[in-house]
């Protein structure tokens, strides 16, 4: 099958990307390298990619409706896997009109691009920040009300979804909306709390602690994540949402420890208040992703933050 990724460089874009060129399919990625954090880190994440000869790289901004249109028309893809977007709750506070810029109107061009160029297959990486705040603290699943984001981020992963219904309704493009949960592991973004946290934990800094760490999220590990998406790509026949996540909430608190283990030292707690936009709990409710793609997270925490610390050591 041939595949466009969008968003191929970052974090979660290249492991799909070797994922899928491991599987046999031809990828073209779609990436513009915005200075969110070094661009100099991304085109290291596909490094290994490019060396496989199978591999086309189109640097572009989802944005340039001329440019993701070409992209379509040279291409002849069968799926697009959407993972390209501005991301980060907190960065969106300071710029939400940037935020729906890329990540709405991106995402128009690309579903547009793909209904002209009968494209048979759409995914979209969404997040599970569409469910808001829950004061009872359960697990989100698919069938839950989504419409009070509490933050820019929020409401542009939820448009998105919306315009992806549209495109299945009004001219029967088959597309999955994915919500990832907290995703973590190697090459996750520098910006990010388990990132952050072990390289400052290891150079003996303070850490920025929001709230008393008795948030909860629901870690997943990226190949897990990767895995999940490759099984709603063989599924991506008509309009369909799958939660992405490891059914396991985790304290702030706990996660600090497991990180202190790993790296070796005692974490410097820098505390600070909740900020808006930031949620309590979230956490994922598989059942439907279980039942209809065979999902299941297979990644320990501890495991996961090892690997991840290996990779963030060898980068210090």
């Amino acid at each position: 099958m041939q595949i466009l990724v969008t968003g191929a460089a970052g974090f979660i874009g290249s492991h799909l990307t070797e994922r899928l060129l491991a599987d046999g399919h031809g990828v073209v990625g779609f990436d513009s390298f915005t200075d969110t954090y070094d661009p100099a880190v991304k085109r290291r994440n596909i490094e290994g990619a490019r060396a496989t000869g199978r591999f086309e790289l189109i640097e572009a901004d989802i944005r340039d409706a001329a440019a993701v249109d070409a992209a379509f028309a040279n291409g002849q893809f069968e799926a697009v896997i959407h993972l390209a977007a501005l991301a980060g709750v907190r960065p969106s506070l300071e710029q939400p009109a940037l935020y729906n810029d890329v990540n709405v109107t991106g995402t128009a061009n690309l579903l547009e691009a793909a209904r002209k160029h009968g494209v048979a297959r759409f995914l979209f990486g969404s997040s599970s920040s569409v469910y808001g705040n829950r004061p009872d603290g359960g697990a989100f699943a698919e069938t839950d009300r989504v419409d009070h984001p509490i933050s820019p981020y929020a409401m542009t992963k939820r448009a998105g979804e919306l315009l992806a219904y549209t495109y299945w309704h009004a001219y029967q493009l088959p597309v999955v909306c994915l919500r990832f949960f907290t995703v973590f592991g190697p090459r996750q973004r520098p910006d990010l709390a388990i990132h952050k946290f072990m390289r400052l934990i290891a150079a003996g800094k303070p850490i920025p602690v929001f709230g008393d760490g008795s948030t909860q999220r629901d870690y997943t590990y990226v190949a897990d994540i990767v895995d999940g998406v490759c099984r709603a790509l063989a599924h991506c026949n008509e309009f369909d949402i799958f939660n992405l996540g490891s059914h396991h909430p985790v304290t702030l608190a706990h996660l600090i420890e497991s990180i202190e283990r790993v790296v070796g030292r005692k974490a410097i707690i820098a505390r600070r208040p909740m900020q808006t936009g930031d949620v309590q709990v979230t956490y994922a409710d598989v059942t439907h992703s279980h039942t209809t793609l065979g999902y299941a997270p297979a990644t320990a925490l501890d495991d996961g933050l090892r690997a991840q610390w290996q990779w963030v050591e060898s980068h210090l």
